[in-house]
């Protein structure tokens, strides 16, 4: 299940999100020139040739293309950030989201990037990849910040599964704790089921009995975590169905959001900021960076046989760029590779 090729190549969905080749191109270049080893990686960007050429000009890519480190993969169709997944699937087989995944199966890329229609590119990543045997069903999952500024947490599923059974949420478990330790090099991950309390008393008969089965996988199993620890350092995995871990995200972004406008209008309306700017403006300025929710942008749809991270539809070059990193990373360290032999280990 090794690599054989040294080279990382991401296909990027160039014309998905809100701004589409105006955002993806420019990243994707920023991307390439800040690699230290820019002799190992390529970038193909997939889509409208017309739409994507002008901003390689602009952003002056000519010179990655001229090398054959960035190259253009033409695609004549474009799913719409509205359009019904099924419709994507069955009209748009020529879109660039479709050609993107279809490079990872070909094995001409190693990840696929996109910003595009969350439910297309969830459904066409799994018909078009399948999941590693032993995962019923992928599931969508992302970084979390910390109290702790040098750490962050996994945490999975994100929304892909509002049903998940408590043997899927073991699978979740591995694949997070694989995910952890060789993306972020922590040896034995520490894993939390998010729960509504601690006590083993608490919680409904599938988390009870997903917590059972989890104390014997041979994980590093911690417990139950609740809502108010999710930032905290007590593990580095946080497992749960598809619909608490949304709405814990959505709340999420949403009290980041809240926070950095309260900060800033603080920081405008209060005077003796003003004698104390020089202190003041870097303080809250690390706290908007760690709440910057570009900085944790890209979250991956985990169990496919290929890596497919979706960013966020409305972000800029900055988050774009994050989701590229997070997909080489992943490239890099063989993830899809460890999580196969991970299961297979458990389950038998």
């Amino acid at each position: 299940m090794s690599r054989q090729n040294p080279i990382t190549t991401i296909a990027v969905d160039a014309m998905g999100g809100d701004h589409g080749p105006a955002v993806t191109v420019p990243a994707a270049i920023r991307f390439l020139r800040t690699c230290d080893d820019l002799e190992h990686h390529r970038v193909i960007l997939v889509g409208l040739p017309e739409k994507i050429s002008p901003y390689i000009e602009q952003y002056q890519g000519a010179g990655l293309t001229e090398k054959g480190l960035l190259t253009l993969q033409a695609a004549s169709q474009v799913v719409e950030m509205d359009e019904p997944p099924a419709h994507a699937m069955k009209k748009k087989k020529d879109s660039s989201m479709r050609v993107a995944i279809n490079l990872v199966k070909e094995g001409q890329a190693q990840a696929c990037v996109s910003a595009g229609n969350t439910g297309a590119l969830m459904a066409t990543a799994r018909f078009v990849l399948k999941t590693i045997p032993g995962i019923n069903r992928p599931a969508i999952c992302t970084t979390m910040p910390c109290e702790d500024t040098s750490k962050t947490v996994h945490m999975l599923d994100l929304g892909a599964n509002v049903d998940s059974t408590p043997e899927m949420l073991v699978q979740f478990a591995i694949m997070g704790s694989v995910l952890t330790e060789f993306v972020d090099k922590k040896q034995s991950p520490r894993v939390g089921l998010l729960n509504v309390g601690a006590e083993e008393i608490k919680g409904s008969e599938k988390t009870k009995q997903a917590s059972l089965l989890l104390a014997e996988s041979g994980l590093n199993y911690a417990g139950y975590v609740e809502a108010n620890e999710l930032y905290g350092n007590k593990v580095d995995v946080i497992v749960c169905d598809g619909f608490e871990g949304n709405v814990a995200l959505k709340a999420s972004e949403g009290t980041a959001g809240l926070i950095s406008s309260v900060l800033r209008q603080e920081f405008n309306r209060n005077w003796f900021t003003k004698l104390a700017g020089i202190v003041a403006t870097p303080v809250l300025n690390g706290m908007r960076s760690r709440l910057d929710p570009r900085h944790h942008n890209g979250a991956t749809l985990i169990g496919l046989t290929g890596i497919v991270v979706k960013s966020h539809g409305g972000t800029d070059e900055l988050g774009f760029l994050h989701a590229l990193q997070e997909a080489s990373r992943q490239a890099d360290r063989d993830v899809i590779a460890h999580i196969t032999e991970k299961i297979s280990e458990i389950f038998n």
